[in-house]
């Protein structure tokens, strides 16, 4: 087969019109410019408010195909947000200091905490999909899962003052509701029971209301699961039925003795 033929079948396959890979890098740049206003000191916030507006018009061109929806508008109530999501991750901040005692520092939270990079990634993608651009939010959150091994879907409904330690292994699903002052430890899914296309517009995954704390590779399974206020679950629990408020639940492993030694 020479070149031509191969080139031809090639571009008859490509049958995407709408996927341009430079999407993702561009939404990348758009997070990490964005990250960065709102926290390093030393960023312009003036400046970049500007810059981050022709970043998203560029994103607006690549990723909004629905021409009934003004995608172009969505900057102008999501950008008055701004402050408001900011003063919510200064409190998830506060979490990761008041509730790790390995910590030494907020600084040192906001510079090297994946669970609270990940959280932060969440919150500024999560208003953007509640506006109805579901693309641009999807790839700011798996920027941040490849950095950092936190699956944070942004459709989630996430409280105030959460905590993920240490974070790899995290898998929150998009109809998780966590209210607030919540814990979470590594390995934790917040997942659904059955995984069927026509489950996409139901209430899927748990709701984790106040004060919940999750140790780690806890599974809790299911869109009627309710973990009830001030309960602990511990680790390697396996969770797809409600469980009442003040409620302590521990995974009890089974322990076998030998009775005879091994022959060899």
């Amino acid at each position: 087969m020479d070149s031509k033929s191969i080139i031809k079948k090639i571009n008859a396959h490509k049958n995407q019109p709408n996927l341009r890979f430079r999407l993702k890098k561009k939404v990348e740049e758009f997070t990490d410019k964005l990250f960065y206003t709102l926290f390093d000191i030393e960023t312009p916030v003036e400046e970049n408010l500007v810059l981050l507006e022709k970043q998203f018009d560029e994103l607006v061109e690549l990723g909004c195909w629905e021409i009934d929806k003004p995608c172009k508008q969505i900057w102008e109530n999501y950008v008055v947000q701004l402050p408001e999501i900011l003063e919510n991750l200064n409190l998830d901040a506060e979490a990761f200091v008041n509730c790790d005692p390995a910590s030494s520092s907020i600084e040192e939270v906001y510079l090297a905490y994946p669970g609270f990079y990940a959280i932060a990634i969440y919150r500024l993608a999560h208003e953007l999909y509640v506006k109805g651009f579901p693309l641009v939010p999807r790839l700011m959150t798996e920027y941040a899962h490849r950095q950092t091994g936190v699956d944070i879907n942004p459709g989630a409904q996430i409280g105030k003052s959460f905590f993920i330690d240490h974070g790899t292994g995290v898998v929150i699903g998009e109809a998780a509701i966590i209210m607030d002052h919540v814990r979470i430890y590594q390995g934790v899914t917040l997942g659904g029971l059955y995984v069927a296309k026509n489950l996409r517009q139901t209430k899927r995954h748990p709701t984790i209301e106040r004060n919940v704390t999750i140790y780690a590779n806890a599974t809790i399974l299911g869109g009627k699961t309710v973990i009830g206020e001030n309960s602990i679950i511990g680790g390697n629990a396996f969770i797809t039925s409600s469980v009442p408020a003040n409620s302590t639940v521990y995974h009890t492993p089974e322990i076998k003795i030998k009775t005879s030694p091994n022959v060899s």
